[in-house]
């Protein structure tokens, strides 16, 4: 399998809306990848695609090495999804939940069993096992909805927003998971409202605008491409700003608070140059803050949106 997701030409549209207008993906075993995009653009469709949920109206597609169109059944026996609204029943323990999703994997009873309370225990619910999920935190039955989806020890698993409306302790424990999967060579396909949760996690990422990807590459190949990073220096006195201005050819400075702006590209090199310059004019530098663009900043240069929850168009 020398992919784990690949999709050639994916279209979708519902009725005169064009939803997909011809995607391709490429998603490496054991990694993150997270598709991100404003309210509308397609991430929740794409997903419902890759894990069989919907046909295409185009295009093709291969799932842990399982043909779209020729081999559902083999997809759907490869992935694991956990979509945005949990799919916990409240009327079984969390127990009782594993177990249902055991059956219908058709595993043993005896190994139905084992893998319930392996489960249990490494997401932390052993001690409310018995308990109902009416009674658990967001954090907790999100836990459990993932838990379910591991049930059938997935090779590729489509987490759609998994930690909308979680606290921040709970969307911590949920990456935590999330890296420990991949790194037991588990793939994860990832959308997301929140952009430094695609930073944190994301080994690459993929903007959708318009039914169309306008932008892939790894979080820092697209924070690069971004214009707009810069040296804040703060100086003691505004003959020290004045000084440093002349030295560096810039003319953003700010006289009331002694402070200038100088452009880079966040690297190294560049914060040592701007150093050096300073230092052989012997002007010194009494504070430095650095700036360089963010996913926010790509997201919005190259959407104009900010990232909302996507509701699934009616059909």
């Amino acid at each position: 399998m020398s992919q784990a997701i690949s999709a050639t030409g994916l279209r979708k549209s519902y009725d005169d809306r064009v939803v997909l207008d011809g995607i391709d993906l490429d998603v490496a075993p054991g990694t993150v990848f997270s598709l991100l995009g404003p309210n509308g653009a397609g991430k929740t469709t794409t997903v419902n695609i890759l894990s069989t949920l919907i046909g295409p109206d185009g295009g093709t597609a291969a799932v842990a090495g399982h043909d779209l169109a020729t081999d559902p059944d083999g997809v759907r026996a490869a992935i694991g999804l956990t979509g945005q609204f949990s799919a916990v029943d409240n009327l079984l323990t969390a127990e009782e939940n594993l177990l249902l999703m055991a059956n219908l994997h058709h595993l043993p009873r005896r190994e139905g069993r084992r893998r319930a309370a392996a489960l249990l225990d490494r997401f932390d619910l052993a001690d409310v096992a018995k308990k109902t999920p009416a009674t658990y935190s967001g954090g907790m039955r999100r836990k459990l909805d993932l838990a379910m989806t591991l049930v059938g020890d997935p090779l590729v698993i489509f987490l759609d927003e998994p930690t909308t409306g979680l606290d921040p302790r709970s969307r911590r424990t949920m990456w935590d998971i999330i890296r420990d999967l991949v790194a037991n060579g588990v793939t994860i396909f990832l959308t997301t409202q929140y952009l430094d949760e695609a930073d944190q996690l994301a080994d690459r990422i993929a903007v959708l605008d318009g039914g169309r990807l306008v932008a892939q590459g790894t979080p820092d190949e697209l924070k690069r491409r971004m214009p707009g990073g810069h040296l804040r220096l703060r100086f003691a006195d505004t003959d020290a700003l004045h000084r440093a201005t002349n030295v560096l050819h810039v003319s953003t400075e700010d006289d009331e608070t002694h402070t200038l702006r100088v452009p880079t590209d966040g690297s190294v090199t560049s914060l040592q140059a701007v150093l050096d310059r300073l230092t052989a004019a012997a002007v010194t530098v009494e504070s430095l803050t650095m700036h360089t663009p963010d996913l926010d900043d790509v997201f919005l240069s190259l959407t104009g949106h900010r990232t909302e929850p996507e509701k699934e168009p009616a059909r």
